[in-house]
């Protein structure tokens, strides 16, 4: 853990990843807390009620399902998914597969037949640890549900399988700007990779009485391992709670319920608090990410929670590279942070060179939370680095050490903490009989920052209508995700096109911002 009595410098000097030559994310997230303090509180599911789940509870649980998929054949670098809302078993399935040898693969619940299809058969994964409603999303798929509650705990333990920080453990499927998603393989190493910045966005995580939670899903990097993980390794009570759909009221029924105090709030529920005018008390700290929130936004903050709001930067191929933190500088709006101890970022130029202007937003190779590679894409995995470099596909420059954000080099869409890739729901629409092309880009939006746009170019015979948009709508709605669906759908008689017909997404996306200028 980090030192709180120590200044940014004096951490940033001293720090040296201790990554020993045996890790395996199971024992560092539950096994380690369960031999030593087998009753200390791990997960409060507020789920139905109130539930306290301790290190030893989750430890038998994740034993119990450890041994289900050993008998069902699951074996050292098998892949198997995750599909299941936060909850205590949620943790023990990937706790579980880890114990294995095995590789996790998060899965949101809001995604549909052809999203999870996708990414399933992409990975090859024959098992899916899920729930009933889960398990009816699954059916026809060639990967099947295990559904765990049934299960007979005992105390019989499971030896942990003997793996190294670069061992393959997480596969998880991040959006880009073509095709399908791309699955960000991560090593063991990815927890002990997210400790400072964990630690640092939240004013030194792991003091008495920390207790953490987030409205983000755990089947994305944001709750998985800028919360759940990191908060079970350091220790600290990590509260479950499954929202149908995110309100202000209920965000404060749960801080409440649950005696949170520190909170990974993504900016869309930090606009959303903002607009009811909600107060919250007794949280000690307040960490966002995804985007820069602004000096209004860090003001209201300070206001409405007592604290002020610490922002940080990653991504899933590399996370937690960047933040504030309260207790150790104070915050510069318009800037995401500092460079977390342990961690290099460059601004650098098309050649790799260091810039002092603005630049590329990369890390250098040799941070602990670093994807191995792209599964199954060596071009895609060389193409993501300029030398020693990892490319974030984010410009930015300094600013007195700060880092500040310009903008993202790529089409990718940034709608409600989701960051969504134009490729899949343009492959999507052009399967729908109506389709003749189309191009989709975000459209900025004051509540979501951006919301998806599909300008759309019908085939001969179909016509233009709000009917036929709705249906397009429901269309990907139904086979990707509730969340990425094109809120708007605009018809045109053509698209901007490269010689080789390819959409010109730039034009498109300087349309959009002018249609959002009021």
């Amino acid at each position: 853990m980090l030192n709180r009595g120590e200044t940014y410098d004096v951490l940033t000097a001293r720090f040296r990843w201790d990554v020993p030559g045996r890790l395996n994310m199971a024992v560092q997230s539950c096994d380690d807390w369960a031999a030593r303090d087998p009753d200390r509180v791990a997960i409060i599911d507020l789920g139905e009620g109130r539930e306290e789940v301790t290190y030893g509870r989750l430890r038998r649980m994740a034993d119990g399902l450890a041994r289900e998929l050993q008998a069902r054949g699951v074996v050292r670098g098998d892949r198997v998914g995750v599909l299941r809302s936060q909850d205590a078993w949620c943790a023990a399935a990937h706790i579980a597969i880890w114990k294995l040898g095995a590789i996790s693969i998060p899965l949101f619940k809001l995604f549909r037949h052809d999203a999870l299809e996708s990414r399933l058969g992409d990975a090859g994964a024959a098992w899916v640890v899920s729930d009933a409603a889960g398990a009816a999303m699954l059916e026809g798929m060639t990967a099947k549900p295990l559904l765990p509650e049934d299960l007979t705990l005992d105390d019989r333990s499971f030896e942990p399988a003997q793996t190294g920080p670069e061992d393959p453990a997480v596969l998880i499927y991040t959006s880009g700007t073509t095709g399908s998603p791309k699955g960000a393989l991560h090593g063991h190493r990815m927890l002990t990779g997210h400790l400072p910045g964990v630690e640092m966005s939240h004013d030194f995580l792991g003091q008495e009485g920390d207790c953490l939670w987030t409205p983000a899903d755990w089947a994305w990097i944001g709750g998985l391992f800028d919360v759940l993980m990191p908060g079970l390794a350091l220790g600290v009570p990590v509260v479950a709670a499954r929202l149908a759909k995110f309100t202000p009221e209920e965000c404060a029924r749960i801080v409440r319920e649950g005696a949170v105090r520190n909170v990974f709030f993504p900016p869309t529920a930090l606009r959303m608090l903002k607009a009811a005018d909600l107060r919250i008390e007794g949280l000690r700290s307040v960490a966002s990410g995804g985007e820069p929130l602004g000096a209004e936004m860090l003001q209201w903050g300070r206001g409405a929670f007592g604290v002020t709001i610490n922002e940080f930067y990653g991504q899933t191929e590399c996370n937690m590279v960047a933040s504030s933190c309260n207790d150790l500088f104070a915050p510069r709006p318009g800037c995401i942070g500092k460079p977390v101890p342990g961690f290099e970022i460059g601004i650098i130029d098309e050649t790799g060179a260091v810039t002092d202007g603005e630049g590329d937003i990369a890390i250098r190779r040799g941070a602990a939370s670093m994807m191995l590679e792209y599964w199954n894409k060596p071009e895609a995995t060389a193409e993501k680095f300029r030398g020693d470099w990892m490319l974030t596909g984010d410009r930015g420059t300094w600013d007195e050490g700060y880092l500040r954000f310009v903008g993202r080099e790529d089409d990718v869409i940034t709608s409600a903490g989701y960051r969504i890739g134009p490729g899949e729901i343009e492959d999507c629409l052009m399967t729908h009989e109506a389709v003749a092309t189309v191009g989709v880009v975000g459209k900025p939006d004051p509540l979501r920052t951006e919301v998806v746009k599909a300008y759309v170019v019908l085939k001969t015979g179909h016509e233009a209508s709000e009917d036929l948009a709705a249906a397009l709508r429901d269309y990907v709605k139904a086979r990707l995700a509730q969340y990425s669906y094109p809120r708007e759908i605009e018809f045109l008689e053509a698209l901007p096109m490269t010689v080789t017909g390819k959409v010109i997404r730039k034009e498109l996306k300087a349309r959009a911002m002018d249609e959002a200028r009021p």
